[in-house]
């Protein structure tokens, strides 16, 4: 199962969260072949800005487009001019006039944890000719750099230009993919070189969402108080009086 699935997808609703948020009667096919159409063209448009993800939110008559990537200069251009152009041909080519459409574009904190953005850096390496090898292993390290707990890079295809296709990873630290409190960011995509396509995996694991730790404002419990014990010779000495009955004293 943890080879078969996506590990994303595995913990949405828990960890994750969707890419998509709208809620839609009886346009639900629509939208979803809009959101699919908008995002591949919005990647393949903006495929030097190094996006991490892209969030669809839709309410009555507007559309919201959050764009989240490590060059965002690349996007927004000078003046704002790029996400201008940027409206009217989304707005052109996927929706309708009557919808209103805002673009936000975010800046990733720390890109080397990201797994969209680590693959786009194997694929412009491969597709450069560098030996696959030294690049799984310059990544891993920028990974590990960056403050994640495990990482994995997996490339498939023909590498080096060999004739017989296979498959080649590195792994470093711990990648526990059946733990559903792990936050492990995955991603893959393709690299098209001159021998044919190379497929590339990247997991990336960052720590646990849910801390074990106790909160400070946890109440102790109260501590319980010791009986006092005698020893044999005490318990002699000492008198026992018993309910009820009160000694008087008779003067002669």
């Amino acid at each position: 199962m943890g080879k078969k699935v996506n590990p994303r997808v595995f913990r949405l609703g828990m960890s994750e969260q969707w890419r998509s948020r709208w809620y839609s009667g009886h346009d639900f096919a629509k939208f979803l072949q809009q959101d699919v159409s908008l995002r591949r063209s919005l990647k393949k448009e903006l495929r030097d800005a190094s996006i991490d993800r892209i969030d669809i939110e839709r309410s009555r008559g507007e559309v919201i487009v959050n764009i989240l990537a490590a060059k965002p200069g690349l996007i927004i251009g000078r003046g704002g001019s790029g996400i201008e152009d940027l409206k009217k041909k989304v707005k052109a080519d996927f929706l309708d006039k009557d919808i209103k459409l805002s673009i936000n574009i975010k800046e990733v904190s720390i890109p080397n944890l990201s797994a969209n953005i680590i693959v786009d850096a194997v694929r412009i390496d491969l597709e450069k000719r560098i030996p696959f090898r030294r690049v799984i292993k310059q990544n891993i390290d920028k990974i590990m750099k960056a403050g994640a707990k495990g990482a994995k890079i997996m490339v498939a295809g023909r590498l080096n230009g060999v004739d017989i296709a296979r498959n080649e990873k590195v792994v470093e630290g711990k990648i526990p993919l059946q733990t559903l409190r792990s936050n492990i960011d995955y991603s893959r995509g393709v690299a098209n070189t001159m021998y044919g396509v190379i497929g590339i995996k990247v997991w990336i694991y960052k720590g646990e969402y849910f801390d074990k730790k106790e909160s400070k404002d946890a109440k102790k419990p109260a501590p319980v108080k010791s009986a006092k014990l005698f020893s044999g010779d005490a318990m002699k000495k000492a008198p026992v009086e018993k309910p009820g009955i009160k000694k008087v004293k008779v003067k002669k």
